[in-house]
């Protein structure tokens, strides 16, 4: 799945993906993490979650990557948000106080992009990527993450054959194969949406459950 694919869904507007409210498994689950108060905190595949802004108004600065400028300056300019742009090696950069996003292509971050990041909230992000990119995102995000690094993952399970995706289908046994060598993984939240989600119903899902994990990078991660 190439860049020009989230490029045109956001050009014609098709972000069903896109949610509107606060996400509830981030107001329930993100105190576990106990990120402590002014940390940083990054939100990659970001969109214009207004997630971002919950994590801001919690005392975390946020990062967040995003390959749309669509979405970049639509997060910005919904919220009435004043920004900076500057250029940052491959990126574009929008910054305001306690919150900037990098607008470029995700697997091209360094470590020093999220230098002392503590914590990840990745709701839409595993699961917008197909089976062939799901390992190269999860080594690339290891790649990126210090020891002891948190992050709140929430998935979609559901029949992957009665509906392409994105968002698509990432089981329980996908999670600990792309993680489990590199974090402590604890699925603590199990629950059946389908009732809640009629655009699924309507594509033909006779079943959706959204998983909510924690993962932990292990101490000698990068040595």
């Amino acid at each position: 799945m190439k860049p020009e694919f989230w490029q045109e869904r956001w050009e014609k507007n098709q972000i069903g993906f896109h949610q509107a409210e606060i996400n509830p498994h981030l107001q329930e689950f993100w105190p576990e993490l106990a990120a402590p108060a002014g940390a940083h905190v990054f939100v990659p595949l970001c969109g214009k979650s207004a997630d971002m802004l919950w994590l801001r108004a919690q005392g975390y600065r946020v990062t967040g990557v995003e390959i749309s400028p669509l979405a970049v300056e639509a997060f910005f300019d919904e919220n009435n948000l004043v920004y900076t742009l500057n250029q940052q090696a491959e990126f574009f950069v929008y910054e305001t106080d306690g919150l900037k996003i990098f607008c470029g292509d995700f697997f091209t971050m360094t470590r020093a992009d999220l230098d002392g990041v503590v914590a990840v909230y990745d709701r839409a992000s595993l699961i917008a990527l197909p089976a062939e990119m799901r390992a190269a995102y999860a080594s690339h995000i290891h790649r990126l993450l210090s020891p002891n690094t948190k992050t709140l993952l929430v998935t979609f399970v559901y029949p992957q054959h009665e509906m392409p995706g994105p968002p698509f289908s990432v089981d329980a046994p996908e999670v600990q194969a792309l993680y489990g060598a590199d974090c402590a993984v604890r699925q603590v939240h199990d629950v059946d949406i389908l009732g809640q989600e009629p655009r699924f119903r309507e594509r033909g899902v006779s079943s959706l459950h959204e998983k909510v994990y924690m993962l932990t990078y292990n101490q000698d991660l990068h040595m």
